[in-house]
């Protein structure tokens, strides 16, 4: 088997960031998405435990931190429950060590979610990138919710996830109109049933939600 040596590894992660991590770069300077807009950019959207997290650099020297999920429930996308779903998202969960001492510090970019086994989230997920094949959450750290004793929140606590959505009113249980009215973390159930019934009855294609 084929093995970059450390300096044609550095090397290979630099062309591989120039692909990357551009778009990656604004993780840093997050634009804030709202509910309207995680679910129009999503390519699917699951909800399931975090079964495992591992990191490592692919053939072509790109970093990579690869998550599985053990999908529950799925409201958009191809994914389906009861089975697992694996992807790879760009750069490694800690700097990694070189026998010749030199280290590679290609961890994820400051506004990329963190994955930790075990947990149970919610995720927005763009389609996988072309070129690289790696995928993360619409919105960044905003498209990927956990939830802790039944309250589902994002690394921002759910900061303008509601700001500027519009849901007809008839559409709404009572509820799902509640939880658009707060702040915070959110119940996982009412969260997950408004996402079902909006992507399953097209209320964004509609003019129902914007």
């Amino acid at each position: 088997m084929y093995r970059l040596n450390p300096l044609s590894l550095l090397c290979a992660v630099t062309i591989a960031a120039l692909l990357v991590f551009a778009p990656a770069a604004q993780a840093t300077k997050l634009k804030k998405q709202n509910l309207t807009q995680l679910i129009t950019q999503a390519d699917s959207i699951v909800a399931g435990t975090v079964r495992t997290v591992s990191d490592g650099i692919d053939p072509n020297g790109v970093p990579y931190t690869e998550v599985t999920i053990a999908v529950g429930t799925t409201a958009k996308g191809k994914l389906k429950g009861g089975e697992d779903y694996t992807f790879r998202q760009f750069g490694l969960l800690s700097p990694k060590t070189f026998p010749t001492g030199r280290q590679l510090l290609a961890v994820s970019p400051e506004g990329f979610p963190r994955w930790a086994e075990g947990e149970y989230v919610v995720a927005f997920l763009y389609a996988p990138a072309s070129r690289t094949g790696l995928q993360t959450t619409a919105g960044m750290a905003q498209g990927k919710l956990t939830s802790v004793n039944g309250q589902l929140a994002n690394s921002f606590n759910n900061q303008g996830l509601f700001d500027d959505v519009v849901i007809d009113a008839g559409l709404l249980k009572a509820d799902e109109q509640a939880m658009l009215d707060s702040r915070g973390a959110v119940n996982t159930q009412v969260f997950l049933g408004l996402i079902g019934r909006a992507v399953a009855e097209g209320w964004i294609e509609n003019g129902g939600m914007q």
